[in-house]
């Protein structure tokens, strides 16, 4: 239960109120920070999947937190790079651009409620190769946006990191479909 690749998950977890802390303050070094942080919690990411393969250790609880584990992480971040504080009283995501926003955090509620409702059905709906990339190019879109905070004098940071949460967001319609439509399947 306590394996190395659950405890790097949990990791996650822990380590979102601090980077909802860090993004409340943002100066451009607690950006800095928090994009290093931000970066940590990515890799974790990827070696708790790559560990337990290679172990052979996955666990139910594994597969249980992981995908809560991106989620609070991902929508914790969006919601504080949409908020405006005084000392930033323009966010990082606004205007046109909390319609990706909004849908990937959306979808991510809705397929979790999908999830939770198939799996009363004892049904499993695997994780897709695409919405993998999709998780990818969120952490990827986040990253540029704190790292764009972090370099106020760089505006490309925070255009790629716009373009990633666009394209994530298509990917996020489409893996979105693709669960809606299995899960249909299985309701009355």
């Amino acid at each position: 239960m306590l394996s190395l690749p659950n405890l790097l998950t949990l990791s996650r977890i822990f380590a979102v109120p601090i980077l909802v802390f860090l993004l409340w303050r943002p100066a451009p070094l607690d950006y800095a920070i928090t994009f290093v942080l931000y970066c940590v919690v990515g890799l974790t990411d990827y070696l708790d999947g790559y560990l337990a393969r290679a172990w052979g250790s996955i666990s139910r609880l594994g597969q249980f937190l992981d995908p809560i584990a991106d989620k609070i992480m991902v929508a914790a971040v969006l919601v504080m790079l949409i908020s405006s504080r005084k000392s930033n009283p323009v966010p990082e995501i606004h205007g046109l651009h909390l319609i990706p926003a909004l849908v990937i955090l959306l979808r991510e509620i809705i397929v979790s409620g999908l999830r939770e409702y198939l799996a009363g059905l004892q049904v499993s709906v695997p994780v897709s190769a695409l919405a993998k990339w999709k998780t990818t190019l969120q952490l990827v879109a986040l990253g540029a946006l704190i790292l764009g905070g972090a370099l106020p004098d760089q505006p490309w940071v925070h255009l790629v990191g716009i373009i990633c949460l666009w394209a994530a967001a298509a990917l996020t319609l489409i893996t979105g479909y693709d669960y809606m439509r299995v899960g249909l399947r299985h309701m009355d």
